[in-house]
């Protein structure tokens, strides 16, 4: 059996955490910036996990599933 490759776009977009969650980056951070504020753009900044409803099928993007 042959293995699964992995997504390309997907490898991109998520990385694994140490205890195994999926970091993504926040989505409208990447244009359209001067009607957001700084506040808005500043939390827009940091990494968040996956959430958990979502987790399987980025799992098996990542082909670690």
């Amino acid at each position: 059996m042959p293995k699964i490759k992995t997504n390309s776009g997907a490898k991109k977009r998520f990385a694994l955490t140490g205890s195994g969650k999926i970091k993504r980056k926040h989505a409208f951070k990447s244009h359209i910036l001067t009607k957001k504020t700084k506040k808005q753009k500043r939390n827009l900044t940091h990494f968040t996990t996956v959430d958990r409803v979502d987790a399987n099928n980025v799992k098996a993007l990542l082909a670690l599933k």
